[in-house]
């Protein structure tokens, strides 16, 4: 009997015992896009860490939908007064899923890799204020950071700082290892990813004896799915519109969440003629946001001015930095030398909200005289000509990696925004550890971005979850990428 087959029984089985069985059984969840690789220390896809963050693989720490920061793999630790060394005491008895024992050396070689010269690991900088790792025994690491760094144990709660296994750390893309609740089961391309329970996890074991990412893109097909029970939830789900129609059904739980996703109409800075700033403030007076959010996301989504969550305590509202204002955007451009305007490609990324939104934006942009091409790519090419080979014009796409603002102090990053004043500002911000202070220089980070219009700040990404009724321990809106199904389970 085949794995799937297998599976397939399971979930019959439990769908036929229904309210009785309390535990077990099989989950098949539809997403949107695939991941391109399954180890999230080696890609920025947040797919990736969306079907095997915590799942499969597990950090020194979680953190809580709040952002508050909870034990993992470190059950608890010890912080210097002067906040330069942080001790961590390890779980004891946690296995990797290939049999190896996880320990202090895991902790030191999987960070070294992430901190080398030939690291590729999306979020490196994470590592950069990490001074020496020390291991003190097989249960104890010492972590010694160049300078105080607030958001020090939140970075490591990040799917990009999960420890691995060295002996499988070079096939993790495509057999992962970890030390997870669940193990891969099967990988069929194209098609889904199920992940099964560890039968021998340290910590509490799994709901569900199975869960299956189903990968589906299209809007239509999606409800579809939903609708036939080919899937028992969506998280993410494309067709925002039909959100009131399972509202109504008693098969269906819907909830509408926030997300750490910034949404943003990225330019690549570095191109003529988005390295002019007239230019890119052109663009912003053209973006119409509550359109956007009205005709491409169904009202669902909060207008943003800047590269920053409005949950987030340290936001700023920047939206009326550049207000709509098309009459005025047309003068930018003649003042920018392009009294005419200009013509642009604008590559668009399989998500509703990117396809969907891409259109609205394509036309404001049209009506200040900017001729706009549009290229629908797949998600793997998008990876590789937009965010590897920096080849593109205009592009949109939501950003979920959490207090993400630090990415524009990085100039070889995809939109190529180059500020050594914005740069010193995050190291400032990274090395306050006072709430009140790197708040105030949030503010500033925030004004600077918005008012050197890097991109176009369209809204905050908000998404329904829709599941069964059956199901019980859905995860709340997580602060970091992941979707925890560990706690799920069958009614």
């Amino acid at each position: 009997m085949t794995l799937s087959t297998l599976l397939r029984g399971t979930a019959l089985a439990a769908l036929l015992a229904g309210p009785a069985m309390a535990a077990g059984g099989a989950m098949t969840l539809g997403m949107q896009l695939e991941p391109p690789n399954l180890d999230p220390t080696a890609g920025a896809a947040a797919a990736i860490d969306e079907v095997v963050f915590p799942n499969l693989f597990e950090g020194l720490v979680r953190v809580a939908s709040d952002g508050a920061i909870k034990p993992g793999l470190a059950r608890s630790w010890d912080v210097s007064a002067d906040g330069l060394i942080y001790t961590f005491a390890l779980v004891t008895g946690a296995k990797f899923h290939d049999g190896a024992d996880f320990d202090a050396s895991d902790v030191k070689f999987s960070f070294d890799r992430a901190m080398a010269e030939d690291s590729t690991n999306a979020q490196k900088g994470l590592f950069e204020p990490i001074e020496t790792i020390e291991i003190i025994d097989p249960a104890t690491v010492k972590i010694t950071l160049k300078r105080a760094t607030g958001l020090f144990l939140f970075n490591m709660g990040w799917g990009d700082a999960v420890i691995v296994d060295p002996a499988s750390a070079a096939t993790n893309a495509t057999a992962p290892v970890g030390t997870g609740a669940f193990m891969l089961g099967e990988w069929k391309k194209g098609d889904s990813v199920t992940l099964v329970k560890n039968p021998g996890y340290w910590g509490a074991p799994a709901g569900l004896d199975s869960a299956t990412w189903k990968f589906i893109s299209d809007p239509t097909a999606a409800m579809a799915a939903l609708m036939a029970g080919d899937v028992d939830a969506f998280v993410g789900f494309p067709s925002p519109e039909t959100a009131p129609q399972f509202e109504a059904d008693p098969r269906f739980v819907v909830n509408t969440r926030t997300t750490e996703g910034e949404t943003i109409l990225a330019l690549n800075n570095k191109r003529a003629p988005f390295d002019n700033l007239k230019v890119r403030q052109a663009i912003a007076h053209a973006i119409d946001r509550q359109s956007i959010i009205d005709g491409a996301m169904f009202g669902m989504g909060t207008p943003i001015g800047a590269h920053f969550a409005p949950h987030h305590p340290a936001y700023a509202d920047m939206t009326g930095a550049y207000p709509y204002d098309p009459a005025g955007a047309r003068a930018l451009l003649a003042e920018a030398g392009f009294p005419d305007g200009f013509a642009a490609t604008l590559k668009l990324p399989p998500p509703s909200y990117a396809r969907r939104g891409g259109e609205i934006v394509a036309a404001q942009l049209r009506d200040i005289g900017i001729d706009v091409d549009i290229q629908n790519v797949e998600w793997a090419q998008w990876l590789e000509q937009a965010f590897r080979g920096k080849d593109f014009d205009m592009t949109i796409i939501s950003h979920t990696e959490p207090f993400d603002i630090g990415i524009y102090a990085r100039p070889e990053y995809y939109f190529q925004y180059d500020n050594p004043a914005f740069q010193k500002l995050m190291q400032d911000i990274n090395a306050e550890t006072d709430d009140s202070k790197r708040t105030e220089m949030l503010h500033e980070a925030q004004a600077i971005i918005a008012k050197d219009a890097v991109n176009g700040y369209l809204f905050q990404l908000t998404i329904p979850d829709i599941w069964s009724v059956k199901l019980s321990g859905w995860p709340a809106a997580a602060a970091v990428q992941s979707v925890d199904v560990t706690g799920i389970s069958w009614k």
